[in-house]
């Protein structure tokens, strides 16, 4: 099965428009095809049968799986199960349970529901379990220090807090939050001999094709992965989890095609999320409120097999200026499975104790919380000697506050009732670094007129078929609905993840670069060739618009891509491109910015806390498209919300349990939840990023927002809370 393409409705000028995305029709009438939605029905897919995965019930055992099968492999239906993962390398040891909801045995029928029947009948409490160790505080988890988050210093921050004029000492935690995305993992393996087909839920198809490769000792040309639509991810299909290398394992063991889902309750332990974490953050300053140091001690939950850094140490180091800092983050293996990355990962963490000192401290210093802020404002990247690329964040917090009205708020806790309510207002700095990586992209332009790009990247639903689209129209000199996105096949021009804000500063560079030379290229060919209006001409004042080729403009010296190619006798020209950040990194520090607010009512009687209104002003660089950047905006606040007052996996000591794995003891925000949201973007484009001057912002619009609410519920009634969620039960 190829990987999709799409038309976007015309619209000039192309960057900057709010067009709607070019794949939404599809996606709100159902035809848009998931991996869960291929079926044996599918002429590429005959034969096919389901697997489901056994899980373990004990978070640490000496696994002796030979006699699970039991019942299971005479009910109805059953083909096989497997409990002998050889041929497979899984991130785990195989032959003992590392974590509770680790895989002991698949189960593959003729249908799901026998399969899941199946599973059923096999009980994993047979496992000999031994002692584990899965809580944060137990004292039998020993810290020890990340390999790729080092102990940072400057200055001599703890003589520093013995001799400020204003201290603000404390610790923070943050519950382990799951991911709940819509779309389910799903995997579906096809092998024809040694060559591996996957229909697969990924943020990147390459990432997986080379890991189930090296998981499955094939050539990595030999596995193609194909993920046309992702319905959602933030982070969790990041990874090459167990259930999709073991998808194709059983595919090969049975030569057969062979579909896995994992349910949402597997979900919980099948994929990573954000780990618990606790944190002693520490400010001082002096009378006028300026910073003299900052301290940082971090830890987060890890799993014993392998390791994740969630490093939440970074914008302690850079947001601010002060002469002395020291920030360590340590690592706590336990009995549980791998974190993982989570929307705005490790920075909002770190903000949230960041921003709530600094709250803290304004209110000790009797300043206005922005204007701490501003007295604080850095001139560079102290932590790498790096000047900043552009830092619109001073902006962000003028026009925010303007735009929400803070100068209306009262300082004074408990001022403002309302209906009984105690309404306050709160606000947070927000910034996440830009990150840029190699990445390739191939331009067509066909006999027709269209154009066809293409990249090995993903959309799990920020609008990178609507957006690419943008940058190439604009650069070829074609309307959008001219052109076409390709992405989702590990087969396409290479592409980075699609994480981290990395997609548009380095797959739409890559775009834009081969849109140029391809346009560039059609020029030179008309302008060499005699029969062509453009004969004779300078290319540099040769210019496209519309489709049209002309010498500055003058129609009668012009023609279009169609009466080129035609003209040759051709039926497409092409070109394949690559581009690189270079070393760009090393000669400016660049960073998205934004500013939160947030008004809050609390119900003392009740405990409860709600949202009455968010706003956001950000410096993200070049907004190609408002309409798809006030979405991102809006649904990382929703992130917030669902982190600050309702989101925490609860587990039990004794055997690492989740005892929440679904969405009725989950707690995810819902429409009532989130009332009042909204954001504006600066106008200010970065060219240290690229040649389009974007910043990302996919992770940076949730790094404020749970500080902002914290700060509020302080402003309303005077009550600090240092712990995430905030819940009637353990803060109010």
């Amino acid at each position: 099965m190829a990987a999709r393409e799409f038309a976007v409705a015309p619209q000039a000028p192309a960057i900057g428009q709010p067009m709607t995305r070019a794949e939404g029709i599809l996606k709100v009438t159902g035809r848009a095809g998931y991996a869960a939605d291929h079926t044996a029905a599918d002429p590429e897919l005959p034969g096919l049968v389901h697997a489901v995965l056994v899980l373990s019930a004990a978070s640490r055992a000496e696994s002796s799986t030979a006699d699970l099968p039991g019942a299971a492999t005479a009910a109805p239906g059953v083909l096989d199960v497997l409990t002998d993962f050889t041929g497979a390398t899984l991130p785990f040891p195989t032959g003992q349970v590392n974590f509770f909801g680790q895989p002991v045995a698949i189960v593959v029928a003729d249908t799901l529901e026998r399969a899941e029947h199946a599973a059923s009948l096999i009980d994993t409490a047979a496992l000999n379990a031994t002692t584990a160790v899965t809580d944060l505080d137990d004292p039998a988890a020993a810290p020890h220090p990340a390999p790729k988050t080092p102990d940072y210093r400057r200055g001599d921050p703890d003589g520093a807090l013995r001799s400020a004029h204003t201290v603000i000492d404390q610790r923070y935690r943050i519950a382990r939050n799951n991911h709940n995305p819509m779309e389910l993992p799903a995997t579906v393996a096809r092998w024809d001999g040694d060559r591996l087909t996957v229909f697969d839920k990924t943020q990147w198809v390459q990432g997986t094709a080379r890991s189930l490769a090296a998981a499955l000792g094939v050539p990595v040309d030999n596995v193609r992965v194909l993920s046309p639509f992702v319905g959602g991810a933030f982070g969790s299909a990041g990874n090459t989890w167990p259930h999709q290398v073991l998808a194709a394992f059983t595919a090969r063991k049975l030569n057969r095609p062979v579909k896995l889902v994992l349910n949402r309750r597997q979900m919980y332990s099948g994929i990573g999320y954000r780990p618990t974490s606790d944190q002693r953050l520490a400010v001082a300053a002096d009378p006028d409120g300026r910073l003299t140091a900052v301290v940082q001690d971090a830890r987060t939950e890890n799993a014993r097999y392998a390791s994740y850094e969630d490093d939440i140490t970074d914008l302690p180091k850079v947001l601010y200026q002060s002469p002395a800092m020291s920030a360590r983050y340590r690592l706590v293996p336990l009995d549980v499975h791998l974190p993982t990355y989570m929307r705005g990962p490790g920075a909002v963490s770190g903000a949230f104790a960041m921003e709530s000192a600094m709250d803290e401290l304004a209110v000790a210093l009797n300043l206005d919380p922005i204007e701490l802020r501003l007295r604080n404002e850095p001139t560079a990247n102290q932590a790498k000697g790096l000047p900043f690329s552009t830092r619109g964040l001073p902006a962000c917090y003028r026009k925010g506050a303007a735009e929400f009205g803070w100068s209306a708020r009262n300082p004074v806790p408990r001022a403002r009732v309302e209906n009984g309510q105690l309404i306050g207002l709160g606000m947070a700095a927000a910034g996440y670094h830009t990150g840029r990586a190699p990445a390739s992209a191939n331009a067509r332009i066909d006999a027709d007129g269209t154009a066809v790009i293409s990249s090995a990247t993903s959309d799990m639903g920020p609008g990178t078929y609507t957006s690419m689209a943008q940058v190439a129209a604009d650069t070829l000199g074609l309307p959008v609905g001219r052109v076409r996105f390709v992405l989702g096949d590990s087969a396409l021009p290479k592409a980075p993840i699609h994480a981290g804000s990395l997609t548009m500063a380095s797959v739409g560079s890559a775009v834009l670069t081969a849109c140029a030379t391809l346009r560039d290229g059609m020029v030179r060919t008309a302008v060499v060739d005699p029969v062509s209006p453009l004969h004779g001409a300078a290319p540099e004042t040769v210019t496209v618009r519309g489709g049209l080729l002309s010498v500055g403009g003058d129609t009668a010296r012009a023609e279009t891509y169609q009466q080129i190619l035609r003209r040759r006798g051709r039926t497409s020209m092409d070109t394949l491109r690559d581009w690189s950040p270079g070393d760009a990194s090393t000669r400016s520090s660049t960073y998205g910015y934004g500013a939160v607010f947030a008004e809050v009512s609390v119900d003392e009687l009740l405990g409860t806390v709600r949202i009455r209104r968010l706003r956001a002003t950000y410096d993200v660089g070049t907004v190609v498209n408002p309409r798809l950047a006030h979405s991102q905006a809006i649904g990382g606040m929703v992130y917030g919300i669902g982190m600050t007052l309702l989101e925490a996996t609860v587990r039990d000591r004794r055997d690492g349990r989740i005892m929440n794995a679904n969405m009725s003891d989950y707690l995810v925000p819902t429409n009532a939840d989130v009332p009042d949201l909204d954001a504006t973007f600066l106008d200010l484009p970065d060219p240290a990023t690229g040649p389009i001057g974007v910043k990302g912002l996919g992770e940076l619009v949730i790094v404020g927002v749970p500080a902002a609410i914290a700060n509020a519920v302080y402003n309303a009634t005077g009550r600090r809370v240092r712990d995430l969620p905030i819940t009637l039960d353990t803060q109010l």
